[in-house]
């Protein structure tokens, strides 16, 4: 009997799959307990149209993150932090993630989550710093944050 699997069924299949399983098995687990559903053509027709949504859905998300990424890496976009130095350039404290998306949104009200950007430690001196930031699973982009005293 083939079956469409409405959820994630451990050794036989994932959602959204169709997949030729024993009658007896489908009639008396998937089905039962809501796991599965007949693979008829309606049903075939409407799992059809929600991978379709659902990769339409994924463009829009996928052409967000690129025209984002544009706005991060032009020239201009330069996040303006201040903080106090000492005589050497170096900060009295860092400049952490959090920080940067903060002045992010302030400064060019774009939202970014903080767990977004890449920084491996926080900033801990004066100067430019290009900071990646994972936008999406094929975009990343480079924001360049300018920490003056």
């Amino acid at each position: 009997m083939k079956v469409i699997f409405l959820q994630d069924v451990k050794g036989k299949g994932k959602k959204g799959e169709v997949k030729e399983v024993p009658t007896g098995y489908a009639n008396n687990f998937l089905l039962k307990k809501g796991l599965a559903k007949e693979a008829n053509a309606a049903s075939m027709s409407q799992l059809k149209g929600q991978q379709k949504a659902k990769e339409k859905h994924d463009a829009e998300i996928l052409a967000d993150a690129k025209a984002l990424q544009e706005l991060l890496e032009k020239e201009e976009t330069v996040v303006e932090i201040k903080a106090k130095a000492g005589e050497d350039g170096r900060l009295f404290g860092s400049i952490p993630s959090k920080q940067i998306a903060e002045a992010l949104e302030k400064q060019y009200n774009v939202k970014l989550d903080k767990r977004k950007l890449e920084l491996s430690n926080p900033i801990r001196t004066l100067g430019y710093t290009k900071v990646p930031a994972k936008l999406h699973h094929d975009v990343t982009a480079t924001v360049t944050v300018h920490v003056a005293e």
